[in-house]
């Protein structure tokens, strides 16, 4: 890499005076200033993108790592389990082996309970309320069972229209 120290920068800077002339330079200068940081930030996010790729990496072989563990403790397992279920069966036909079936295929035991037809409870209707206060309670009390709009509460309590 270039290396630049106070005299070489001196020394540009001073050839860029001369060159550019003291009007422009400032113009010059923050156009290089701008190019310079539009670089440092290319720079930056190219770097980001390989660390980025490099993790992505890192993190691809550790899943196919989990997997093959995982893979292998299903098989450990399956294993286990078929070995546990074969001396089952095997321990269940040498106990049962000498044992005679009282089971003689009677369709009884194979068929479900039925149910007569009266004495199901009845479905709930869900669109009925129900209330905890009964009906003739609220009678009694005059609390509204029904809801009315407004014209219609002022019709009804409104005095009948003489006869002409």
């Amino acid at each position: 890499m270039i290396d630049f120290g106070f005299d070489k920068l001196a020394l540009i800077g001073a050839v860029a005076l001369i060159v550019i002339g003291p009007e422009r330079l400032p113009r010059v200068a923050r156009t290089v200033g701008h190019l310079l940081g539009k670089a440092q930030r290319y720079v930056s996010d190219v770097k980001a993108e390989v660390n980025r790729s490099i993790e992505l990496d890192e993190l691809k072989k550790m899943k196919t790592h989990m997997e093959d563990a995982a893979r292998d403790v299903e098989q450990s397992v399956n294993n286990e389990i078929k070995q546990t279920t074969d001396s089952f069966e095997q321990n269940w036909q040498d106990a049962t082996g000498g044992l005679s079936s009282s089971y003689d295929g009677d369709s009884s035991y194979s068929q479900p309970l039925s149910v007569p037809p009266g004495s199901a409870r009845p479905k709930k209707n869900w669109r009925l309320k129900r209330s905890a206060v009964p009906q003739w309670y609220k009678q009694r009390q005059g609390v509204r069972r029904h809801a009315q709009s407004g014209a219609a509460r002022v019709a009804r309590f409104r005095p009948p229209r003489p006869i002409k």
